[in-house]
């Protein structure tokens, strides 16, 4: 059986920023992003193509938006001090992407449909994580006994 290390004396949540599983994600959200755009490109309008790249960019650069501001207040956690972090950030955030998908919409920049769809390109990198993690699980048949 492995041994569970004591976490008593240490931070709440391991902070890290070079962690492999973010840095799987945001691959595979780039990469979700990219093939979306690039099959799109010669088959459907040019406002669907758009709205994907416009979506999957929001969708990444949120993503990265929320690591760093979910470490930044795990880190003040951490060191026993209160968090700086308020919930107007979190709130803007959102409000900073409604505004930038409102104004490319009623521009007629972008399909609205097309930009959610690229703002979900979280989906598919969770989905290319469970399947990596099932096969790992296979192959190396990983079995608590």
């Amino acid at each position: 059986m492995k041994q569970i290390a004591d976490n008593a004396g240490g931070a709440l949540a391991p902070i890290t920023t070079e962690d492999g599983l973010g840095r799987r994600i945001l691959r595979s959200m780039a990469v979700a992003v990219a093939l979306a755009v690039v099959v799109s490109a010669p088959f459907a309008p040019w406002r669907i193509t758009g709205g994907l790249l416009l979506g999957g960019l929001l969708s990444l650069m949120n993503h990265h938006w929320l690591t760093t501001s979910t470490a930044a207040a795990f880190s003040v956690l951490a060191h026993g001090a209160k968090p700086k972090l308020k919930l107007a950030q979190y709130v803007l955030r959102y409000l900073f992407v409604a505004a930038v998908v409102y104004f490319a919409y009623k521009l007629r920049l972008v399909s609205l449909g097309a930009t959610i769809a690229g703002l979900c390109s979280f989906v598919p990198a969770l989905f290319v994580e469970a399947l990596r993690e099932f096969y790992l699980a296979i192959v190396h048949r990983e079995e608590t006994n």
